[in-house]
């Protein structure tokens, strides 16, 4: 019989070490990129996951206007909005979204991708997208990260 007893550590606020990273989003493919930085936001790609505990990291994203689609999809995808009132759902393309909102096609994008709960609002809190190369977190020495 083995002696040694093993038990899984599960992640509390006291052991989190949240860092932040930096990703240009020039010429990236937003489907493919929405998922890399969902998941770090989840905290996945930490030895120490925890599904019902955020112990994500914080990640930047520049140059959100020089994202791409693949196939038609920058012609033909919608998307739709609701204004509150009676009939009043609006569709937009994403060609026209690029050009109007460009940080909103990558918000959208990875919003959709996280927990439909607190727990996914706390995780979304923690993105930032830009859609120039500057952004104002120089001071928490965020790290490039290669997608």
């Amino acid at each position: 019989m083995n002696t040694l007893s093993y038990k899984t550590q599960s992640a509390k606020p006291s052991t989190v070490d949240r860092k932040w990273h930096i990703i240009d989003a020039e010429g990236m493919i937003v489907g493919r990129m929405s998922t890399k930085i969902a998941s770090v936001l989840r905290g996945k790609h930490k030895p120490d996951y925890t599904p019902h505990f955020d112990n994500g990291d914080y990640v930047i994203v520049i140059n959100a206007d020089k994202v791409r689609f693949t196939g038609l999809k920058m012609d033909q995808k919608t998307y739709l909005r609701h204004t509150g009132y009676p009939g009043g759902q609006k569709a937009t393309k994403a060609k026209e979204l690029l050009v109007k909102k460009p940080i909103a096609i990558v918000e959208t994008a990875v919003k959709g991708m996280l927990p439909k709960t607190k727990l996914g609002r706390a995780q979304y809190k923690k993105l930032f997208v830009y859609a120039g190369a500057e952004h104002p977190h120089v001071a928490q020495k965020p790290e490039a990260m290669e997608l």
